[in-house]
């Protein structure tokens, strides 16, 4: 647990891990009380169209893996790197939000 989601928790709100991080690569959270504001809707979003352009990129890889040359094979699996990364830090904030409601 990160020193932002520990102040958090010791105010007595439940911090909120966002899909993108701080300009420094560490995790952004957003600690409030409203789920549903802007900020949170942003998120959803943003969770949203990470977890479609993984799914396209996968679709992608699929249909370009059986007869692609080592340079575009290289570019896809940054790309397919980027979005697994995406994906996790998406499942794992829904799965800290699933925990919080049992």
């Amino acid at each position: 647990m990160g020193a932002n989601e520990e102040s958090a928790r010791a105010v007595g709100r439940e911090a909120r891990l966002l899909p993108w991080v701080s300009p420094e690569g560490k995790p952004s959270y957003l600690i409030t009380d409203d789920c549903g504001g802007p900020v949170s809707r942003v998120a959803d979003a943003m969770e949203d169209t990470q977890l479609g352009m993984g799914a396209q990129l996968l679709a992608h890889a699929h249909e370009l893996l059986p007869h692609s040359p080592a340079g575009e094979l290289k570019f896809l699996a940054e790309r397919l790197t980027e979005a697994l990364q995406d994906a996790l830090r998406v499942a794992h904030s829904r799965g800290l939000r699933l925990d919080r409601l049992d």
